[in-house]
C-alpha cells in the first residue's frame, strides 16, 4: 500500500501536491502531468525555461521551432531525471531526442519520453503472494521546423501519449489510455547588434503545447470521466550579452499558462431544497458532484477558450494562473556553462517556488549537462535535492553563422 500511495503522489505531484495548503482551493489538475516535467538538465538549470533560449538538442520539449536555427547538422541526446528520490529509488523520467537539420532552413526531430513508476507489489492480504505491476507513461514526438525568413521560424509537432496506470483486477479493463496532441511553435532570433561595450542578440519564442483530446482511463461512450491534457501556452524572451569572442551571458524571462478550465465554485443554493439557506451534508455533496460533472463535460476545444476568462474571481485570478521563470546562462568559449534560475507560481494555484543551479561541459562532439533544484516555499518539490543529467552528441560540420 505504501508503494501505491507513493505512485499516486508521483502522478500528480506537479500540480496537486499543494492541496494540503488551505489557501489552495482551485488548483488546476490534468492527466499525464509528466509532460510538464523538464526532462533535460539545461532547461532545468534555468528554472524549466526553454521557449526562447538558444537552440540545442533538447528543443523538442519547449520549442521545436528552434531546430531550424541550430548550427549543428545533427544531434542526439539522452536525459535522465530521478523522481521522488527521498521516498523511493525506482521512479524516474527518461528521454531520448534526435534532430537533423537538412539544410539552412529546414529541420526534423523526434523524441521519446518515458516515465516509470517503478514496481508496485499488490496483495489482498498481508501474507498473500505479491502481484508485481510496473505502471508507466510515455510520449512519442515528431516535429518539423522551417525558417519562414532569415530571422523567424515555425514548427508543428505531433505527439502520441500512452498512460498505463490502471491497477489490474478480475473486474476491470487494464488497457492503457491513449490519446494524441499537437504543438504549434515559433521562434525569432535577431542579428547580432553592436552596442557601446558589447554585442547583443534578442530572442523571442512561443509554443502552444499539448493541444488534443482528453485522455480516458475508463472505456465509456463519452468523455465525462476523461481528464484534460496539460495544454499550455508558453511565451518567452531573452537577450545575449556577447562580451567578447570567449564570454557570453544570456538572460531570459518566460511565462506559462495552462489552457485548461478553472474548477468552479459549487452552486450550493441551487440544491437548497427547502430554501432555508442552510445546506445539509447531503445537499452539499450533491452540489459538489453536479459541479464536478459539469466541469468534466467541457470538451477540450471549449476548455482552451474558457481558460482565458473563467476564473471565479475574475481577471485577478486569471493572472494568478500564470507562472513565470527567470534564468541566466554564462558561457565560456562554448565549452563551459554555468546556469541559475528562479520559478514562481501563485500560492493559490500550487505555490511552486524554487531556485535552480546548473552547469554544462562540452568537449568536441560530446556535451554533458547537470542541474540541481532548491525549494523556496512550504511545498516540497518532488525534484528537490535531485541531480539531473543530460548527455548530447552533435554530428557533422556546423552550419555557418547566419
Amino acid at each position: 500500500m505504501r508503494k501505491i500511495a507513493i505512485s499516486l503522489l508521483c502522478l500528480f505531484a506537479i500540480q496537486i501536491s499543494t492541496a494540503q495548503i488551505e489557501e489552495v482551493d482551485r488548483v488546476i489538475t490534468t492527466g499525464v502531468p509528466f509532460l510538464l516535467i523538464a526532462a533535460d538538465a539545461r532547461s532545468a538549470g534555468m528554472a524549466d525555461q526553454g521557449v526562447a533560449t538558444s537552440p540545442d538538442a533538447f528543443s523538442m520539449q519547449y520549442n521545436p521551432a528552434k531546430f531550424a536555427f541550430s548550427r549543428d547538422r545533427q544531434g542526439f541526446s539522452v536525459n535522465y531525471t530521478p523522481y521522488l528520490t527521498e521516498l523511493v529509488n525506482d521512479i524516474s523520467l527518461g528521454q531520448i531526442t534526435y534532430f537533423n537539420k537538412f539544410d539552412e532552413r529546414m529541420a526534423f526531430a523526434g523524441s521519446l519520453r518515458y516515465f516509470s513508476l517503478g514496481e508496485i507489489e499488490l496483495r489482498q492480504n498481508f501474507d498473500d503472494p505479491a502481484q508485481v505491476v510496473k505502471p508507466n507513461e510515455l510520449a512519442l514526438d515528431l516535429a518539423y521546423a522551417l525558417k519562414l525568413d532569415d530571422r523567424f521560424s515555425m514548427s508543428v509537432a505531433a505527439r502520441y501519449i500512452r498512460s498505463q496506470l490502471k491497477i489490474p483486477s478480475e473486474s476491470n479493463d487494464v488497457k492503457p489510455a491513449n490519446t494524441f496532441a499537437v504543438d504549434i511553435a515559433g521562434y525569432y532570433e535577431s542579428e547580432e547588434v553592436a552596442y557601446n561595450d558589447f554585442n547583443g542578440r534578442w530572442r523571442l519564442g512561443f509554443n502552444l503545447q499539448n493541444l488534443g483530446p482528453k485522455i480516458k482511463y475508463d472505456i465509456s461512450e463519452d468523455d465525462s470521466n476523461a481528464n484534460f491534457l496539460p495544454a499550455n501556452m508558453r511565451l518567452g524572451g531573452g537577450f545575449d550579452f556577447i562580451l567578447d569572442e570567449y564570454n557570453k551571458v544570456a538572460v531570459g524571462l518566460e511565462f506559462t499558462k495552462l489552457l485548461v478550465p478553472t474548477p468552479q465554485k459549487p452552486d450550493y443554493a441551487a440544491f437548497d431544497a427547502n430554501g432555508d439557506g442552510e445546506i445539509s451534508v447531503t445537499e452539499q455533496t450533491a452540489a459538489e458532484v453536479a459541479n464536478n460533472q459539469e466541469y468534466r463535460d467541457i470538451n477540450w476545444v471549449s476548455g482552451i477558450f474558457k481558460s482565458f476568462g473563467d476564473a471565479p474571481d475574475g481577471f485577478s485570478e486569471e493572472l494568478k494562473e500564470v507562472t513565470y521563470s527567470v534564468g541566466a546562462e554564462y558561457m565560456y568559449q562554448d565549452a563551459f556553462a554555468f546556469r541559475l534560475g528562479y520559478f514562481n507560481e501563485n500560492k493559490e494555484k500550487g505555490q511552486r517556488k524554487y531556485f535552480t543551479l546548473g552547469a554544462g561541459f562540452r568537449y568536441n562532439i560530446v556535451k554533458i549537462d547537470v542541474s540541481y533544484l532548491f525549494s523556496a516555499s512550504q511545498v516540497r518539490n518532488p525534484l528537490e535535492n535531485t541531480l539531473r543529467f543530460s548527455l548530447t552528441f552533435n554530428f557533422g560540420e556546423p552550419w555557418e553563422e547566419y
